[in-house]
């Protein structure tokens, strides 16, 4: 088992800059694709950002590219999401997800194949 945890959501102007993190613990010595999703009330989640084990193969949504940049420190079991130019469209809860891969350099981008989930943090985009 993996557990996540988010932090860093809050309430920002459009514009503005955020930077989420998460924290893993548990069986984190085995190869995991890390990603954040996001998820709207009555909408389906969806993908924002994916890294591989190695960090070496990043995939982001079209939604957040150029805005958006994932990171992880797999030393510390972290992984981080810099969230630059917000706007309105980016409010949702963000969560953070780790996959089982065979490859340290696969990212995945389907939510169906991401074992583990964080319990997600609100980012709201307003003036």
């Amino acid at each position: 088992q993996v557990q996540l945890v988010e932090s860093g959501g809050g309430l920002v102007q459009p514009g503005g800059s955020l930077r989420l993190s998460c924290a893993a613990s548990g069986r984190t010595n085995y190869a995991y694709s890390k990603g954040w999703f996001r998820q709207i009330p009555g909408k389906e989640r969806e993908f924002v950002a994916a890294k591989s084990e190695r960090g070496d193969k990043t995939v982001y949504g079209d939604s957040v590219k150029g805005r958006f940049r994932i990171s992880r420190d797999n030393a510390n079991n972290m992984v981080y999401l810099q969230m630059d130019g917000l706007i309105p469209e980016d409010t949702a809860v963000y969560y953070c997800a780790a996959a089982s891969v065979n490859s340290v350099h696969e990212a995945v981008v389907s939510p169906a194949q991401y074992n583990y989930w964080g319990q997600g943090t609100q980012v709201t985009v307003s003036s």
